[in-house]
């Protein structure tokens, strides 16, 4: 029998971080917006006669469960009062909802009503995971005073980059449509949301593989929907349309203590990083907790951890805890460690491709090719990684790599362990024969029994301007991975990952509206000539 969701277990009390306190709710509160707009807002509170802090979590998906046990009973069960809000247009309040405007200004109204409440401190602290935190990255851009401490669970502050991850036009087609099921219909209630994820279930593989994408995706939603058309149709990042998307700067001015968590298979992980470097730049200590989740199961198997992080931070700087500095804890080789700081010393270590499909620490060996067919009407799938499908994280790459578009390479059994921490990358020397098509790269640890189990990855879009043979670095995402003994290193080489990031057409025409799909050889040249190799920051 399978087990019962994540989420129904804590509902059931099973693997519960309880806390001191009972507490009692006030729920549809109205909070006024900066604009008048009516915020419904429920209010939980620890019942206690000592003052205690407030924690504000503006949540777009709404104040339902979840989110009302997750952020609601179970912070306050800890001693703090939380204001659980639902922005504009989502969860029954009034005005229109946008991805990334209104929230600092909201939020800001939202405060101003606190310092009306007899119960409120002035000591406030913010939490939330994904768009939850994109909303505080939003509302530190002019922080209030009483801010004094952040826990970012899984954060985006960019949603562009989130959307064409690395600016590569390469549109992040599923967590497009995945985002457009959810954001899009918060005011649609509660079966009206459940309606519309299940009709995007129903059509979802059908949608990605119709052309014209800006026709075929309107199955996925039951109609138009202009956000997902602007998305898609705005590739490009100093188009007017993102302006003001990205909340990155908050990281320059917010002087709160933060607490960072994400995951090494999170599609926000880095710019999860990004922000770290940013605070750190900035002379601030934030936490950081990365463990072995994707975007989702940081909130299901690593809640206790994330949790338990959060509450630790948040006493530290609102309460009477015991004093926290900012700490790097990271989850690698089936361990927890603290580092000094992201990312540790490590020595770039190059990889080469060899013919034959050999990956070696030596020296490039003699020239040669790797070639391979990339047909986007048979796109090579997404599988695992930072994707939104099932299954995602760490999964066997077999039946992938058995597929004749994808290419590996892959060095003898090692002698000892090896550590990789830090950012990976592929410099490699390539061509297409279309010269519109992608290059995917991804690390694989591959085991005695010859499961090959994807550490972390990346793809790189590449034009005419791009002449055959020519370097180019695919930027994989940061990893924490140890290589045990009689493992092996792998190299896996692709010309993408669809629907995770939109198949390339072969053809450069836009990704709305195209429908020819042409194929494309991709060929990898490897040797002294062009030295084509993996680089791993080995520690």
């Amino acid at each position: 029998m399978r087990r019962l969701p994540f989420f129904l277990r804590v509902w059931a009390g099973r693997r519960r971080p309880r806390g001191s306190y009972e507490v009692r709710r006030e729920t549809a509160v109205p909070v006024p917006g900066a604009d008048g707009s009516i915020l419904l807002t429920d209010h939980y509170a620890p019942v206690t006669d000592r003052e205690v802090p407030t924690l504000l979590v503006r949540s777009t998906y709404g104040r339902g469960f979840p989110w009302n046990l997750l952020y609601g009973v179970r912070f306050a069960e800890q001693g703090f009062h939380v204001v659980l809000q639902s922005p504009r247009g989502t969860g029954g309040s009034e005005g229109d909802f946008h991805f990334w405007r209104h929230h600092a200004e909201d939020g800001n109204a939202t405060v101003d009503w606190l310092r009306k409440q007899q119960w409120f401190t002035g000591a406030l602290g913010t939490a939330g995971p994904s768009h939850l935190a994109y909303v505080q990255w939003a509302l530190a851009l002019d922080p209030p005073p009483e801010l004094r401490a952040a826990t970012m669970q899984v954060p985006i502050h960019d949603p562009y980059d989130a959307l064409h991850p690395g600016g590569q036009c390469a549109f992040g087609l599923e967590l497009g449509l995945v985002s457009g099921a959810i954001l899009l219909n918060r005011g649609a209630g509660t079966a009206g949301y459940t309606r519309a994820v299940l009709r995007l279930l129903r059509h979802l593989r059908r949608v990605v593989r119709a052309v014209p994408l800006l026709d075929s995706y309107r199955r996925a939603f039951g109609g138009r929907r202009q956000e997902f058309e602007d998305w898609l149709t705005h590739p490009y990042p100093d188009d007017p349309f993102w302006a003001g998307a990205d909340a990155g700067a908050a990281a320059d001015r917010l002087t709160a203590p933060v607490a960072l968590a994400t995951g090494w298979h999170d599609l926000a992980l880095d710019q999860t990083l990004r922000q770290y470097a940013r605070l750190r730049r900035a002379g601030r200590t934030p936490g950081l907790l990365i463990g072995p989740w994707t975007h989702s199961s940081a909130l299901e198997e690593g809640w206790n951890e994330v949790f338990t992080d959060a509450v630790a931070h948040l006493r530290a700087h609102l309460g009477d805890g015991p004093e926290r500095p900012g700490r790097v804890r990271v989850h690698i080789g089936g361990e927890w460690r603290e580092l000094p700081d992201w990312p540790p010393p490590s020595a770039p270590t190059r990889y080469h491709l060899g013919d034959g499909g050999e990956l070696h620490a030596g020296g490039p060996g003699d020239d040669a090719r790797t070639t391979f067919r990339y047909d986007p009407r048979h796109p090579t799938p997404s599988l695992g990684g930072q994707g939104q499908s099932r299954p995602g994280g760490a999964v066997d790459n077999r039946r992938l790599e058995a597929r004749p578009d994808v290419r590996t390479f892959t060095t003898a059994p090692l002698d000892e362990a090896v550590e990789v921490i830090g950012h990976v990358a592929a410099d490699l020397h390539v061509g297409g024969s279309t010269g519109h098509f992608d290059v995917f790269a991804r690390l694989c640890d591959v085991a005695p029994d010859g499961r090959s189990v994807n550490v972390c990855d990346g793809l790189v879009r590449l034009t005419p301007d791009h002449h055959d043979g020519d370097p180019v670095r695919v930027e994989l995402s940061a990893a924490g991975h140890r290589f045990a003994p009689g493992h092996r290193i792998r190299l896996q080489v692709s010309g993408g990952a669809h629907p995770r990031r939109l198949r390339n057409y072969g053809t450069g025409e836009p990704a709305a509206t195209a429908t020819r799909l042409v194929a494309s050889d991709t060929t990898v040249h490897h040797g002294r000539t062009r030295p084509s190799a993996l680089v791993l920051p080995v520690v």
